[in-house]
């Protein structure tokens, strides 16, 4: 018989395994804020047990390793033999972290043991032990070394064990295979013979080993019985000739850093309900009838038969269009994939911080297509984090202001026609807008703040390496921040939006396009060309009188628009082809708007709105400025998408030269 490969399922079991260790991080994140639900404990438990009996079956014995000590911690807070208190909960989400960092080793091919996990273990199985806190690094280095010279195991399997497939016997061998063992068979629940069920069990072990052989290697002999009987491994310890002087007691250890949420990882899989899947098949089914109802009129059509071709052509474009909308909701996800991720962030900052914050999760159950749900993480980390930094105050201070000591942070998710919208929303101190100007005047990015309004002092903040931070942290003062996360979200086709009101907090609002995959436009002709704006970036389009231009040096137009003057970019100058219409009042003008700023770009015609379907033109050519992509239209001709943040900043960058 030929031997599976397990390889071909470590891409699953790595993905389940970081699912099951969401969950545990969940699940114990409610458990340190007093929850006292028994099903909170079992999912952390069930989340270690699966993990381990994973990476036993697939060969990452180092992860296997660490999460049954793990699993044996859990198992005393389940078994009430150990309370769930906070020193408990934090070692815990420190293990969660760790086993996804080993996780990531092993499918990368590396070796899952670090400096840091070995570190984290003795920590674990310190506790597991009767510890109650980690074990010194002072301590561990004075203490010598221990050699195991044997292994007591109490096997005691349950009745059922035998209808699973195992087989006692086998798993002796194996042990048998890595020194003397001495076997010792209880048979004090062994009934009498009229009695016996020979499918049963009845029988226990106390297995004597006599080899220095590694924990994961013995416990490995038992993966398969995991859960199906009652095993204690008792080490047989050689003791130490003599004890190393105790070095001097070790300085206090840093602050744990906060760790970061992972917000860039792309995974390759959707999970997607079944009842999405039948209705896919469904119309799969309706569109091959339709198909064969069409395809009689191969050979021509007479005048009886023009009724039934209209009507199949009009199911064939609405099956095809129900078909399209059942494909791109199998790419929409929820927004709690995202949001999920936040709890632990804000739950480390706030202690990081020395200060009490609740968060606040609301619409996880709006959908969005997954690769904008992948690509929103960062900003999102980038706004919790100002919010807590720099928009939520310390209890003495809240309390000061005649608030309650902890602050409430919001983020919130909601449909808005065709867009999706994302609030982060805190209640604390709002911007202050003396410093902000202040800091502006400072940078030379104003001469004054005297006639500027509120809004316009807080867009401020989304200038380039813009920080009011006192002092440089490993949280603030870079100057890094929310000018990345404008950056990212115009790179999504979205918008960033600022309320504050100073004393009562700050919103962020977030809007987005729905999906990347296919977008709504207006399209343009220029010359013989077609080119697609999308319509999320469109101010208005307008046709502009000869008296409304005016020149500027170095070969640039202007014209009035309401009471601001734009730039005209002409898409044929930009793009290389001949135009048909040169002077201004024979086009359109179409005003668009990216990253705050508009520009009016120059077209012949416009030639109508249409959904496109986005094709990467630089996958399938090269990258070209101004340009975000490609669609075929129903003519079977290629029109371009023009990038409207990129004209923006080529329009920005003729303006500097």
């Amino acid at each position: 018989m030929s031997k599976v490969d397990l390889a071909q399922f470590h891409k699953a079991f790595h993905e389940e395994s970081l699912d099951g260790l969401d969950a545990m991080e969940q699940a114990l994140l409610a458990l340190d804020e007093g929850a006292e639900d028994p099903e909170l404990i079992n999912v952390v438990f069930r989340a270690a047990h699966s993990i381990k009996g994973g990476a036993a079956t697939f060969g990452f014995t180092d992860v296997a390793a660490f999460t049954h000590v793990a699993e044996n911690l859990m198992d005393e807070v389940r078994s009430g033999r150990r309370p769930m208190e906070k020193a408990v909960v934090e070692l815990l989400l420190r293990s969660g972290d760790t086993v996804r960092d080993m996780l990531a080793l092993s499918m990368a091919g590396q070796p899952a043991a670090t400096a840091e996990s070995q570190a984290l273990l003795a920590e674990l199985s310190a506790m597991v032990s009767g510890g109650t806190a980690a074990v010194p690094a002072a301590v561990k280095a004075a203490a010598p070394a221990e050699t195991i010279e044997g292994w007591d195991i109490a096997f005691r399997p349950f009745d059922y064990l035998l209808k699973t497939g195992n087989d006692p016997a086998r798993m002796f061998r194996e042990l048998g295979a890595m020194g003397p063992l001495r076997v010792e068979c209880d048979a004090g629940k062994l009934p009498a013979l009229a009695d016996m069920d020979a499918s049963s069990s009845y029988l226990g072990w106390t297995l004597h080993l006599d080899a220095g052989a590694k924990r994961a290697a013995v416990e490995g002999v038992f993966d398969w019985v995991d859960g199906d009987c009652d095993l204690t491994l008792t080490p047989r310890l050689v003791a130490p000739v003599a004890a190393a002087p105790a070095a001097a007691p070790a300085a206090p250890s840093a602050p744990r850093a906060v760790r970061e949420v992972a917000t860039n990882s792309e995974a390759s899989s959707v999970r997607v309900g079944i009842e999405k899947i039948d209705t896919l098949i469904n119309l799969v089914g309706e569109l091959v009838i339709t198909q064969s109802m069409l395809s009689q009129f191969h050979d021509g059509v007479d005048a009886s038969q023009l009724e039934m071709l209209r009507h199949g052509l009009a199911q064939l474009g609405r099956h095809t269009r129900e078909l399209q909308e059942s494909v791109m909701s199998i790419r929409m996800l929820p927004i709690s994939t995202v949001f999920n991720r936040f709890p632990r962030l804000v739950r480390d900052l706030a202690q990081k911080l020395d200060k009490k914050v609740v968060l606040d999760l609301r619409g996880e159950t709006t959908e969005l297509d997954k690769t904008v749900l992948e690509k929103i993480g960062d900003p999102l980390v980038h706004l919790v984090r100002n919010a807590i930094d720099h928009g939520l105050e310390v209890p003495a201070r809240r309390l000061a202001a005649g608030k309650g000591d902890t602050g409430t942070l919001r983020m919130e998710a909601f449909h808005r026609g065709g867009s999706i919208v994302v609030e982060v929303a805190d209640d604390g101190a709002g911007l202050n807008r003396d410093a902000i100007v202040a800091k502006a005047v400072q940078r030379g990015i104003i001469a004054s703040g005297d006639g500027m309004s509120d809004d316009a002092v807080a867009e401020l903040i989304f200038e380039a390496g813009f920080s009011t931070a006192a002092a440089t942290t490993d949280l603030s003062g870079r100057g890094v921040g929310m000018d990345v996360v404008r950056r990212n979200v115009m790179d999504l086709g979205g918008t960033v939006g600022i309320r504050s009101t100073q004393g009562n907090g700050t919103t962020f609002t977030i809007t987005l396009p729905l999906t990347l995959a296919i977008i709504d436009g207006l399209t343009a002709a220029v010359g013989e060309e077609a080119y697609i704006v999308p319509l999320v970036s469109i101010v208005e389009s307008v046709q502009v009188k000869p008296d409304a231009v005016r020149s500027v040096v170095g070969g640039g137009e202007l014209f009035r628009f309401r009471d601001q003057w734009l730039p005209i970019v002409r898409l044929f100058d930009v793009f290389g082809c001949e135009g048909r219409r040169r002077s201004i009042d024979e086009g359109i003008v179409i005003v668009v708007e990216g990253e705050g700023t508009r520009i009016g770009l120059f077209v012949d015609e416009l030639i109508g709105q249409q959904q496109a379907v986005v094709k990467s033109l630089e996958a399938n050519y090269r990258r070209v400025a101004g340009i975000s992509g490609a669609t075929i239209l129903a003519d079977g001709s290629v029109a371009l998408i023009a990038d409207v943040t990129g004209l923006v900043r080529m329009q920005g960058r003729r303006k500097a030269a």
